[in-house]
């Protein structure tokens, strides 16, 4: 194993030497060097600027970025589309060199808000609705194996870059390869600055939805909160990233910053992965707490099983998620019943769908037809999302929106942002959503909500 100063001066080194092997004079589209690393960390190091990170912990997997090769925005309900039309430059005109013969590529990052209509007020600090973002430098790691994918936009003259791509390895390497370690410290204190809405207006807004449900304009509905939280000090985000991952092995913890402000998340629910012509979808939908003692936590995963009201609520999303597949792909597999999806403080009803897609179907068009899911959303998908917009009163931002990596094939894993928080300095805002389906109750629905809310609220407490 090298030593810190060591890696730095050996990638330095394979930089000068593979630098001009690249097609820096072309007049369009990127080129990216590709750099063997003896070490990918389990997170990677939060740096000033823009940058996003998914790290999956159980699988030993992760994609970060820092900077911006190139970008596109998008909004509306074309947005998908519309940034479909710009990716088709990672597909024809993205150079990749990969020197030290990983096997491993250069990636972009695609986002979305859930709602394709921006919000009223949006300020610079925050994430555009759509985006499909290259990142300069991005760690690419994969169990025992690692990348670093150094990319530009093209034409650009071969000394200026080496002078870019050599301060990013100076700010970088260090902070990857000998990283300072996270002293242990006792939970802070987390003021809660306020709920939208409160819980009378929950379960007026709970109520709204049952009678929709009931006059059946609705079958289901997904109504949302958020929880204002402050702290005495700024939040550190490499110290909560950490937290993530030693909580939620199980869960894609996600990062992504613009300017100053940080959007965070550890979400169970992939919206899918596309490898080549396959396709997996996550169907969740039901929940019931954990309970500290074994025997009471499995009778609580009974009762999830045999509840009438949460099967016939994960029912829904299977049934959406098999008619969006069906537009695209054929052979759709789904389990003969659900399991069970235990976190550390829920568990679901999961069910693993999988589907042989149509030739020329990429991740834009699977997005567009699966997302917003009967959990996040509701069912039918129109009458929901048009009932949320003048009900719901609270704008939801990326919450149960969609990010992940895209390959330069167009193909790539998204994941449906829960158990979220937006960060700036000592406030957090926390986000989490409930079901509503005939026989919902209000205030065991807000229960629901606190369940969820306590991953996120758990974690900020040692950050």
């Amino acid at each position: 194993m090298l030593a810190p100063t060591e890696t730095l001066e050996h990638l330095k080194g394979r930089l000068a030497e593979a630098i001009g092997l690249l097609p820096l004079r072309r007049p369009n589209g990127l080129a990216s060097l590709v750099l063997e690393l003896p070490r990918v960390p389990a997170l990677a190091p939060v740096l000033p600027g823009p940058q996003f990170q998914f790290a999956h912990r159980d699988s030993n997997r992760l994609h970060a970025g820092y900077g911006v090769a190139a970008e596109w925005q998008a909004e509306g309900p074309s947005r998908l589309a519309t940034l479909r039309g710009e990716a088709q430059i990672l597909r024809s005109e993205w150079y990749q060199l990969d020197v030290d013969e990983t096997g491993l590529q250069g990636f972009a990052m695609l986002g979305f808000a859930a709602s394709p209509l921006s919000p009223t007020k949006q300020g610079a600090e925050e994430l555009p609705n759509a985006l499909l973002w290259v990142p300069e430098v991005a760690l690419h790691g994969h169990r025992n194996q690692g990348a670093l994918v150094l990319t530009t936009a093209l034409p650009t003259s071969r000394d200026g870059l080496l002078n870019r791509w050599g301060a990013w390895l100076d700010r970088i390497v260090p902070a990857m390869t000998n990283p300072q370690p996270t002293p242990p410290r006792a939970p802070i204190a987390l003021k809660r600055r306020g709920n939208q809405p409160e819980i009378a207006a929950w379960e007026q807004l709970v109520e709204a939805a049952l009678a929709e449900i009931a006059e059946g304009r609705l079958e289901k509905t997904v109504v949302s909160r958020r929880l204002r939280l402050a702290a005495d000090h700024p939040f550190q985000l490499d110290r909560l990233m950490a937290t993530l991952g030693e909580l939620f092995p199980s869960c894609q913890v996600v990062h992504l910053r613009r300017e100053e402000t940080s959007f965070v998340a550890a979400t169970p629910e992939r919206l899918l992965t596309q490898r080549g012509d396959e396709v997996e979808v996550d169907a969740i939908a039901g929940t019931v707490a954990r309970a500290a003692d074994p025997e009471r936590d499995a009778e609580l995963a009974e009762a999830l099983r045999a509840s009438s009201k949460d099967r016939h609520e994960h029912g829904l999303v299977i049934a959406a998620v098999r008619e969006a597949l069906s537009h695209c792909a054929e052979q759709i597999r789904v389990p003969t019943s659900p399991t069970i999806m235990q976190l550390r403080n829920a568990q679901h009803l999961w069910s693993r769908v999988r589907a042989k897609l149509h030739p020329d179907v990429d991740v834009f068009r699977l997005a567009e037809l699966l997302h917003p899911t009967p959990a996040t959303n509701g069912e039918p998908r129109a009458a929901a999302s048009a009932w949320l917009r003048h009900a719901e009163p609270l704008e939801r931002g990326w919450y149960t929106g969609a990010a992940g990596i895209v390959t330069p094939e167009l193909t790539g894993e998204l994941w449906v942002l829960l158990r979220c928080a937006r960060l700036q300095e000592k406030t957090a805002d926390l986000y989490a959503g409930a079901g509503i389906v005939a026989g919902s109750d209000p205030l065991c629905e807000w229960q629901e909500t606190e369940d969820k809310l306590a991953a996120m609220l758990t974690a900020l407490q040692f950050a």
